[in-house]
């Protein structure tokens, strides 16, 4: 239910049409995070990365194309965060690959919902892609802003990389 819910309200929000919340007769269990997934992009995601995984000490910590890893291994063992959390992959190429990728890692361990980390400029694009992609998977988002000094990105990458995420649950490429 959630993947499909997942996909439709992320068509809703891409499309602009009105979506009505499913009808449920009991309110939904708020779930906790299982783990942290960072998108790479900004040296300053790993730095708020790993302040936030102290708050989190028992969540694995997947660093998506971020910074080279000797970098983002100092940041993480500067702040104390044990190596053996952190897992750093670098095969996406965007945003849209950042999900695409890491969803069959997630699913995998068996991950349900996790915590989902980026500037704040580039949040809105990441709730579309992570929605579809995430969601079609059964894996339930909950994003944490970075503040960044970026204004906005266009809303044309999120409608652009929306369509591309809902080709990639529809053809598995």
């Amino acid at each position: 239910m959630t993947a499909l819910s997942g996909l439709i309200g992320s068509g809703c929000m891409i499309f602009g049409v009105p979506c009505l919340p499913p009808i449920s007769t009991t309110p939904p269990s708020p779930r906790e995070p299982q783990a942290i997934l960072v998108l790479g992009g900004s040296p300053t995601r790993e730095q708020f990365a790993a302040q936030f995984a102290l708050q989190h000490p028992q969540l694995p910590i997947f660093v998506s194309s971020g910074s080279p890893e000797e970098y983002a291994e100092y940041v993480f063992d500067r702040a104390g965060v044990e190596r053996k959390r952190i897992h750093l992959d670098y095969r996406a190429v965007d945003t849209v690959t950042n999900f695409t990728i890491m969803v069959t890692e997630l699913q995998q361990r068996k991950i349900t919902d996790v915590y989902v980390l980026t500037s704040d400029f580039h949040m809105p694009r990441a709730l579309v892609i992570g929605k579809i992609v995430l969601g079609s998977r059964g894996i339930e988002m909950h994003p944490v802003t970075i503040p960044s000094s970026i204004k906005s990105e266009n809303p044309a990458k999120a409608l652009r990389d929306g369509l591309r995420s809902v080709f990639w649950v529809v053809t598995g490429s």
